[in-house]
Parts: structure tokens; C-alpha cells; sequence
């Protein structure tokens, strides 16, 4: 399958998940959590990544399957699927109304295509690589910020105590630096509004693939610098607009 196609698929079963996720708001209870008392699991996560996995499958028989709640499915056809049933647990959790769905497609191991649905606003954002980025299937740009005083920027923080604390001190270096900081408890919504610049920049330590696999490959095909997380970078994940990229990194690392 082409990189069209995955991102045409990963629209589709997205919508799917996200009408499923929309008819049970505000029924989230935490079932469970994983990597520290705050990291919690809902039944609606893992019954949504149920029926993503089904749909997925249905539509591309023989993909292997990494999500966030389930165990890893290894298919043979070399196509593969990256999965957060709901990415922004927490504020699903809360009731309060920024949470979406992940779904990025692989081929041999590099992401293709990906589409990012935010649930309750009804959008959807997708890319497929080297093709750019869309919302709706309407084309979408990051805007060149030039000054990073005026720069709306976007983070996250971890649900460990540890790596809050070094969250913290990268904060108040780029607070008084910046337009203003804000975090909406979504990482992959966050990339994506890079990617039509509700954000200027975002930025994350401590993600896992599932968190931004999609919303990377959208904010780069719209033109935002991405910066994955590696052992070199302290697990970073950073997006800006590329102007602002370099004074703002130098920022976050210290």
C-alpha cells in the first residue's frame, strides 16, 4: 500500500474510534495504572484500541499492531500501525475536552502516513509522507514565527516526580522567554496544532512512540522542524517553526 493509502486508512478507522469515544464521554474510571500512580488506564482505552485494532485489521489483513494498552501483534505484510486509543487519558478521565486518537502507519519500520483525531472538536488531522499535511483533508501549513518572544509554545510533563523536576527548570527558562507556555494534557494534539499554528512550538520529555508517531510526521509535512526522541537528546520531542527552532532549543536543554 501506498503512503496514501495508510493515511487514507488511518483517517477512517480514527473516525471510527473517535464516534465510539464521543458516545461515552464522561463514563471514564480509572481501571488501573502502569508506570506510576498517575498514569492511569481506563476500561473505554483499552476497548477503544479494540476496536481500532479490529478496523485496522479488517481493512490491512497481516499489519503488525504497537499500542499503548495491548500487547504487540506481528503481522508479515511489513505494514505496521502505531496506536494510542486515547491520547489525554487524564483529561478523558476529567471529563474536560482535549483528548484524541493516534494512528500512524509504518512501512519497514518508518512512519508513512498517520492521522490524528481530536474527538470532540470533530477534526482530523493526517499526512502521508512527502505529501504534506492536511485537517479535514484540506492542506495545512505551519506559519514561520519569527520572533520568539511572541511565541505561543505548547508542553507536557511527565508522570514521573523526578523528571517534573527537570521539567520545571526547563519551564522557567522558557516562560519569560516566550508569548506564553500552555499544556492541554495531549501530546499528539499538541503536534498537530503546531502543524496549523494554533501552537508555534511544543515540547516533551519523557513520550513514548504511541504519543507522537502520527503528530510528528504531520507537523513535519507541514513545515514545522521536528526533532524525535533519541539517547543523545534526553528523549526529547520538539516541534517549532524553524525560525525559532535553534534559540528556543538552546532554551529547553539549558
Amino acid at each position: 500500500m501506498t503512503p496514501a493509502e495508510l493515511e487514507k486508512i488511518a483517517v477512517e478507522v480514527a473516525e471510527v474510534a473517535a464516534t465510539f469515544l464521543r458516545g461515552v464521554v464522561g463514563t471514564g474510571e480509572a481501571l488501573r495504572t502502569k508506570s506510576s500512580p498517575t498514569d492511569v488506564v481506563t476500561a473505554v482505552d483499552i476497548q477503544s484500541e479494540e476496536l481500532i485494532r479490529g478496523e485496522l485489521l479488517r481493512r490491512c489483513p497481516g499489519s503488525s499492531i504497537v499500542g499503548e494498552e495491548l500487547g504487540d501483534e506481528v503481522g508479515r505484510s511489513g505494514v505496521g500501525w502505531i496506536v494510542d486509543p486515547i491520547d489525554g487519558t487524564v483529561n478523558f478521565l476529567y471529563d474536560l475536552p482535549v483528548f484524541g486518537v493516534s494512528i500512524a502507519a509504518t512501512r519497514d519500520g518508518t512512519v508513512v502516513a498517520g492521522a490524528v483525531a481530536d474527538v470532540l472538536r470533530g477534526e482530523v488531522f493526517s499526512a502521508a509522507l512527502g505529501s504534506g499535511a492536511r485537517l479535514d483533508g484540506s492542506p495545512i501549513a505551519s506559519t514561520a514565527q519569527e520572533s520568539l518572544a511572541q511565541a505561543l509554545v505548547a508542553t507536557g510533563f511527565s508522570y514521573h516526580a523526578g523528571r517534573r523536576r527537570e521539567q520545571t527548570a526547563a519551564l522557567a527558562r522558557v516562560l519569560p522567554a516566550t508569548r506564553d507556555v500552555r499544556a492541554f494534557g495531549s501530546a499528539a494534539l499538541h503536534l498537530c496544532w503546531v502543524a496549523n499554528s494554533r501552537c508555534d512550538a511544543f515540547f516533551e520529555h519523557d513520550l513514548r512512540v504511541y504519543d507522537w508517531a502520527a503528530g510528528a510526521l504531520i507537523a513535519a509535512e507541514a513545515g514545522a522542524r521536528v526533532e524525535l526522541p533519541d539517547e543523545l537528546n534526553d528523549d526529547l520531542v520538539f516541534a517549532a517553526s524553524p525560525t525559532i527552532f535553534g534559540p528556543l532549543r538552546e532554551l529547553i536543554v539549558g
